[in-house]
């Protein structure tokens, strides 16, 4: 009873916790909001701060100049956005009758032809209920007639409102945003002034006994984040510009105020810059009495985002911020939820902030888990998981993207046999059931067979009987290479020394490391063939030379009792073939770990910890061959 008692309190705890900073996050809106804005912006222009202290400013002059100099932008870009409001809100009279002419093509369009469509259908219906001699309904009947007495309409005018009602209507309008703009203006010198002592207190408070690395980390944390809001400004700054250049080109009016609202709604992720462009186009289908300008506007839109977001933004600051896309989807809607129109536009801003706080607080490392874009999962963890899913095809679709970039050697080395260690812990503490094994060999057949140079068709599938009833899956991957190949594996008469043999020391993950090193050396075009213990004591094949191997591998998976025969094997290999080199290929077994020394066995010429290590060995044989001929 004592054991959950812990665990349940805790748990309660955190949903509290998680409850009281929702609540704290809403109800005082009205101050973290002001602070949040000034704090994202003196990231954005702390690298100005610091270009004016190297030009020998003081860090107070340094700060007020940049604070202004931001203020007088900010204050220029809404002086110009409210100039061409004002002037488009007077010219929209004069496009009226394009614009009722458009809605009524619309109408027509849509509207009309639903209209045409009931009203032949209520004609027929009509048609029908007369015939079975129904009563006709006349559509005026049942109007209601003028009643004698009735009250007469008055209309009531209020008088027209005095230039201090106006002046007092303007000031309540725009007081909330000025008191704002103030607030994060005075609390943003504060934060810039104080620069060094607010880092103090949080390297105090957060980083403990360890200020180094807590240092370090916030050091790397501020600088990413400052040179990610100011390349995402820049790019913004140019949208806008492209925009309001390229609008003016094709001369819709107001240019300048739709690139400042590209600019602008680009902060808000995915949907912000198309809000821009609609509104735009709409504008332009209302100037026009044709569809042209519309069509350019549009086109216009389509080609800056994705000349920004496809070319300029990769090579800025990589192709995503750092955040998954859901991530960055939800962090909209709940910041927006909680803090209205200024949190939709500060979102991917707050939630960047803390996944670099998960990423670098291990307290917070659950941020980074559930917001970044870093896999949850490593490329071993994600096979297995699949594997047991019978996830087939996902695993040779990701397989094939890392073979684009590395070889088969190290795709076994890094994934699927790390992966197939994991499979044999659980499978020693009995954590996995035997049907559950079976998924997992199907899917190692699959995935080896999928990615092994054959064809990509989508229809593809393993032959399921052998699967099933070879349990043995480093056979049965060798047996489908002899269906193409022959029962050699390839022909007996070949090049002195062109010949690499691959020896099991029999257990079924041997089998499979040594049939995954055949292919690792094909993969290469080096001809590699895999045999038994038991084939090395049968008669050589009538045609094949002992002089056509080079060198032999003896291969173990895991460590384990099959290794104390690795000598005798290579005593075997050196009876049969007296020239050939032998290595030794004992993997460590264990998921990414590297291994302080090398198990070898007595008689081996060479030894390899991996897949990789093997075949370069190999190739450097080769080389060396070669070279002496």
């Amino acid at each position: 009873m004592d054991g959950p008692a812990p665990s349940l309190r805790d748990r309660a705890s955190g949903l509290i916790a998680t409850a009281t900073v929702l609540a704290l996050l809403y109800l005082g809106r009205d101050v973290l909001v002001p602070i949040t804005l000034a704090v994202i912006l003196s990231l954005l222009i702390a690298p100005l701060v610091r270009v004016l202290r190297r030009l020998g400013l003081g860090q107070t002059v340094a700060v007020l100049v940049a604070v202004l100099t931001l203020a007088v932008g900010f204050t220029a870009a809404a002086a110009v956005v409210a100039m061409q409001i004002v002037k488009m809100t007077a010219s929209l009279p004069h496009y009226e009758k394009t614009i009722r002419h458009k809605l009524s093509m619309l109408e027509d369009l849509t509207v009309g032809r639903i209209d045409v469509l009931s009203g032949q259908a209520g004609r027929l219906l009509a048609a029908r209920q007369s015939a079975k001699g129904g009563p006709a309904q006349n559509p005026v009947a049942g109007a209601a007639a003028p009643v004698a007495g009735a009250p007469i309409p008055v209309e009531v005018h209020n008088p027209p409102p005095d230039s201090f009602e106006v002046l007092q209507k303007v000031l309540g309008s725009i007081w909330v945003p000025l008191e704002t703009a103030g607030i994060v203006l005075v609390v943003l010198i504060f934060v810039l002034l104080e620069h060094e002592a607010v880092r103090d207190r949080f390297i105090r408070i957060a980083g403990g006994t360890d200020i180094r690395a807590t240092t370090l980390a916030l050091n790397d944390a501020g600088a990413r984040l400052s040179r990610f809001f100011v390349s995402q400004f820049l790019v913004n700054l140019g949208v806008g510009v492209a925009v309001g250049v390229g609008l003016t080109i094709v001369e819709l009016p107001h240019a300048l105020l739709w690139g400042a609202l590209a600019g602008l709604l680009r902060f808000v992720p995915y949907v912000g810059v198309w809000i821009a462009a609609l509104c735009a186009t709409v504008l332009g289908a209302a100037v026009d009495p044709g569809w042209t300008l519309a069509l350019e506007t549009l086109g216009l839109f389509v080609i800056v985002e994705m000349m920004a977001g496809q070319l300029i933004e990769p090579q800025l600051y990589g192709h995503t911020t750092g955040l998954s896309p859901l991530s960055v989807v939800l962090a909209a809607i709940f910041w927006s939820w909680l803090w209205g129109p200024t949190g939709l536009i500060v979102s991917t801003p707050l939630t960047l902030c803390l996944v670099v706080a998960g990423r670098h607080i291990k307290a917070l490392s659950l941020l980074d888990v559930l917001l970044g874009d870093t896999q949850a999962l490593t490329m071993p963890q994600r096979f297995y998981q699949r594997a047991l899913s019978s996830d087939s095809r996902e695993i040779i679709d990701s397989a094939r993207d890392f073979l684009k970039r590395n070889s088969f050697a190290s795709y076994c080395d890094v994934v699927l046999m790390p992966a197939l260690s994991m499979a044999r812990m659980d499978l020693d503490a009995g954590a996995i059931s035997a049907q559950q094994l079976t998924k997992v060999r199907e899917v190692i057949v699959s995935v080896v067979t999928g990615i092994g140079g054959r064809t990509r068709r989508f229809w593809y599938r393993p032959p399921r009987s052998s699967i099933l009833e070879e349990t043995n899956i480093g056979r049965t991957l060798r047996l489908e290479r002899e269906r193409i190949a022959g029962p050699y594996q390839g022909p007996l008469a070949v090049p002195p020394g062109s010949v690499m043999l691959c020896v099991g020391l029999g257990s079924v993950p041997d089998d499979l490391a040594t049939e995954l090193l055949v292919r690792a050396l094909r993969d290469q075009k080096i001809d590699a063939r895999h045999i038994s213990i038991a084939e090395l004591d049968a008669p050589t094949p009538s045609g094949a030379s002992v002089d056509g191997v080079s060198m032999a591998f003896v291969v173990s998976a895991f460590p384990g009792a099959e290794r104390d025969q690795g000598e005798k094997v290579a005593t075997l290999i050196r009876q049969r073939l007296p020239a050939v080199r032998i290595v030794s290929v004992f993997l460590h077994g264990l998921a990414l770990q590297t291994a302080t020394s090398i198990d070898s066995i007595r008689g081996a010429d060479k030894a390899a910890t991996s897949f990789g290590h093997a075949v370069q060995i190999c190739l450097d044989n080769t080389v060396s061959a070669d070279a002496a001929t």
